[in-house]
């Protein structure tokens, strides 16, 4: 994709800046932002209490900003791993903070997974790094999250974890939304379909369960007040933040065990429901096989048969017959 490239002057440095173009379909690969007179203002140059946001930087963009902003590059590119964990780490001054973001993808179904987001702090910017573009940072890029200032570092960071924990309760609402409609679709037709979107949902929270309980943990340690400074009013902030994430924590819990029984159940089902039709079918083939016997005989010219002059003898025997097996196939629940 072509880029647009601005060059701003910075900390004695010109940095690439990547602005939108128009049309559709354009990502912004960096972003500078600050609170100024209480509303969230995007700048073209790095100023002191700024924040700047990275998404799926190129090597050379990573070296520049890591210049730039005198970032240690193993943060920078710490949260470019799809598989790097939610931790806390602190280095020279600066903190690393990553956390596992929720993220929807939309292709035959409606598939739900994390990605890793990537928050340094130094002494004067706060930095995230993530690999996709991320509506939680958009909300807040957008000046949508009321009491989040740039300048106060340390509630920016919590207001931007209390999102994530809220996104994560509103993709879990959804996944519960999507199953009950699969259950509805499982009475009626107990197609394959609908099995696979709900093992597809089943997968979603196993994921988003593991990423949450890691998130806990890095709040946990944050709660502490050891590596990440907390203000008094950081503390009430912080513990609606624990409490967002361990409500999601129960939530995907709850659904996963319903979601996991439904699929043993209607496995069940669908086993017993063959077990049905096999057993249907081989009680109609018992009875068609009766009067292949009785024409048989009569079929191959034997002397003697009883009433064989009368066409419609063996007809007569082989309804008798069909008669009393249904019967007896009815009586022991065969038929």
């Amino acid at each position: 994709m072509p880029r647009e490239t601005v060059q701003t002057k910075a900390c004695g440095f010109f940095v690439p800046f990547f602005g939108p173009r128009a049309g559709k379909g354009v990502i912004i690969l960096l972003s500078i932002h600050k609170t100024i007179g209480g509303k969230m203002t995007r700048l073209e140059s790095i100023q002191d209490g700024c924040w700047v946001n990275l998404t799926n930087p190129s090597e050379d963009e990573l070296t520049t900003a890591a210049a730039t902003l005198g970032v240690e590059p193993a943060f920078l590119r710490a949260a470019l791993d799809e598989e790097e964990t939610s931790r806390i780490d602190t280095e020279d001054g600066q903190t690393l903070i990553i956390i596992d973001l929720p993220s929807v993808e939309k292709d035959d179904a409606v598939v739900y997974s994390t990605l890793p987001l990537g928050i340094i702090v130094t002494e004067k910017h706060i930095i995230t790094v993530c690999l996709k573009e991320s509506s939680i940072l958009k909300d807040m890029q957008d000046g949508l999250v009321r009491g989040a200032e740039t300048q106060k570092r340390t509630s920016f960071i919590l207001y931007m974890l209390l999102q994530v924990a809220k996104r994560y309760l509103q993709y879990l609402k959804q996944i519960d939304k999507i199953y009950n409609y699969m259950e509805r679709q499982l009475y009626k037709s107990q197609r394959n379909k609908e099995l696979i979107q709900l093992l597809d949902l089943e997968k979603s929270l196993v994921y988003f369960n593991t990423s949450l309980k890691a998130n806990e943990v890095t709040l946990e340690k944050i709660l502490r007040g050891r590596i990440v400074t907390l203000y008094e009013e950081d503390h009430d902030l912080l513990e609606d933040v624990l409490i967002e994430v361990r409500q999601a924590i129960e939530m995907a819990n709850i659904y996963s065990s319903i979601i996991s029984g439904m699929m043993d159940a209607f496995a069940s089902v669908i086993s017993n429901n063959l077990n049905v039709i096999m057993k249907v079918l081989t009680s109609i083939t018992i009875l068609l096989t009766i009067p292949n016997i009785i024409f048989g005989f009569y079929g191959m010219n034997v002397a003697g048969l009883p009433l064989d002059q009368f066409w419609w003898f063996p007809l007569a025997v082989a309804g008798v017959a069909i008669l009393l097996v249904a019967v007896i196939l009815n009586r022991k629940d065969l038929f």
